[in-house]
């Protein structure tokens, strides 16, 4: 098998003590074995201690303790402050890499220096790694910044990112609390290509209570990251695209607080999103939806 570098995966995980161990054998399974696991507990309260206490012996995986739950974005930064690969990958501890995985995405960065992420599709398991029926999702290829603002569509488990690149762009931004993953792809996206590799290369686990779950906080980071891109980098999409991208948020936001009983603020969202975008029927769909409950 080539070598194509050391690989460093990040992992932060809280209170995941449960799912923890299943996801750092997924790792040492890689049929690629060049690399290094970094584990960074970020203050569980569990016993995760102890459940990474029975991989102290393997060389190719790092503990890291935070002392506090610090969240989620500075858990995974203090990982890539640790990582001598020359590629960076992340896995979160809820979820597990399917043997082949880096065996099969490495070489697609052989291709080009422009090839910043390579990242692919998705299998859908529930808490008990019983598989689900598959999520069918549009996936982008290439320079793809335009359609990322539309949709985060890049499976933050399956991605590999060269090292320079993540040095280039910075890691996450720790002033947000969700959709770090989606900030961070579109910084790169404006620099490089994406790859997409057509295979389901992990298993995302669906259950209860996850932080995705939490749709308000995702929309209001959403949101920011919209602004900070807009902020940023002015000229990097046409402006209909970015008014597209605000109005999807918004005609997001009417759905919920319709769903949530306040028609009045659902109706203001909704009109929102038109204004944005008054040539597309879907956000004319949206208001028509708040307006008859």
């Amino acid at each position: 098998m080539v070598d194509y570098g050391l690989v460093s995966i990040v992992t932060a995980t809280y209170n995941m003590a449960q799912y923890l161990p299943l996801t750092v054998e997924s790792v040492l399974g890689q049929t690629y074995q060049n690399l290094e696991l970094i584990v960074v507990d970020d203050g569980s309260s569990d016993d995760t201690s102890e459940v990474m206490a029975r991989f102290a012996a393997e060389p190719r995986v790092r503990y890291i303790r935070l002392e506090r739950n610090c969240g989620q974005t500075v858990a995974k930064n203090r990982g890539l402050s640790e990582v001598k690969g020359a590629f960076v990958a992340f896995v979160d501890a809820d979820n597990l890499w399917k043997p082949n995985k880096l065996e099969r995405q490495l070489p697609l960065f052989v291709a080009s220096e422009r090839t910043g992420v390579v990242y692919s599709d998705a299998e859908y398991i529930d808490g008990s790694g019983a598989v689900l029926p598959y999520i069918e999702r549009k996936y982008h290829d290439g320079d793809i910044t335009a359609k990322l603002l539309l949709s985060n569509f890049v499976n933050f488990n399956s991605a590999v990112v060269r090292k320079e690149v993540i040095d280039e762009v910075g890691g996450f931004d720790e002033a947000l609390a969700m959709g770090i993953d989606w900030d961070l792809w579109l910084r790169i996206s404006v620099r490089y290509r994406f790859r997409f590799l057509p295979e389901q290369t992990y298993s995302y686990r669906l259950w209860e209570n996850q932080m995705s779950h939490q749709k308000v906080k995702r929309l209001k980071n959403a949101e920011k990251i919209l602004e900070k891109f807009q902020r940023a980098y002015p000229d990097a999409v046409p402006a209909k695209t970015l008014d597209e991208a605000k109005a999807l948020l918004y005609a997001d936001y009417a759905l919920l607080e319709l769903k949530n009983g306040t028609k009045s603020e659902a109706m203001t969202q909704a009109v929102r999103a038109l204004k944005m975008r008054p040539d597309r029927l879907q956000f004319w769909k949206t208001l028509i939806k708040v307006i008859i409950g």
